[in-house]
């Protein structure tokens, strides 16, 4: 994804920011926090009846490409309640409450790239990885950072190469 892509994305973001009362970085201003600080984010561990992980193969750096579980970002002013339900309704469609998850752990995630692709600029996240089971299965729906969805046994995801070293981490 380009800058322009990025920025256009940004702009949504930002009149629907506006809207709640919370406040959104202009990309440049978002890129040059990725380069000064770490980021705080929540990967949704979410599971099948089966014990399998659901799964998306990534649009946008950091990981494209790559199959990784559904997260996003904890954004200034937010509660991790209110991150967390953010983030299930917008890449899963799915109303979850931070009661119906449990805390698997916290993990640190480094990567040499970053949202806008600039040269040099890594990007480092400290996420907070929230269990859940569901059962019976909602529908799923691939979001905008995803190109399609798919369960992985804890087997496929430390086998299938395309799956991220990171979320081979969650394999149980």
């Amino acid at each position: 994804m380009g800058l322009e892509e990025v920025a256009r994305e940004e702009a949504r973001w930002q009149a629907l920011e506006v809207i709640l009362g919370l406040v959104m970085l202009s990309p440049e201003a978002f890129l040059a926090v990725v380069r000064d600080a770490p980021l705080v984010s929540i990967d949704l561990l979410v599971e099948d009846p089966l014990g399998r992980l659901l799964v998306g193969l990534r649009r946008n750096e950091p990981a494209r490409g790559s199959w990784f579980v559904p997260g996003g970002r904890v954004r200034k002013g937010e509660s991790l309640a209110a991150a967390l339900r953010r983030i299930a309704e917008g890449e899963l469609a799915l109303p979850l409450a931070l009661e119906d998850c449990r805390l698997d752990g916290v993990y640190e995630h480094h990567y040499t790239t970053n949202f806008a692709e600039a040269d040099g600029i890594p990007t480092h996240y400290v996420v907070l990885a929230y269990r859940l089971r569901l059962d019976p299965l909602p529908p799923l729906r691939p979001d905008g950072q995803h190109q399609q969805l798919r369960w992985l046994s804890p087997e496929e995801l430390g086998t299938d190469p395309s799956v991220h070293p990171y979320t081979r981490a969650y394999a149980r």
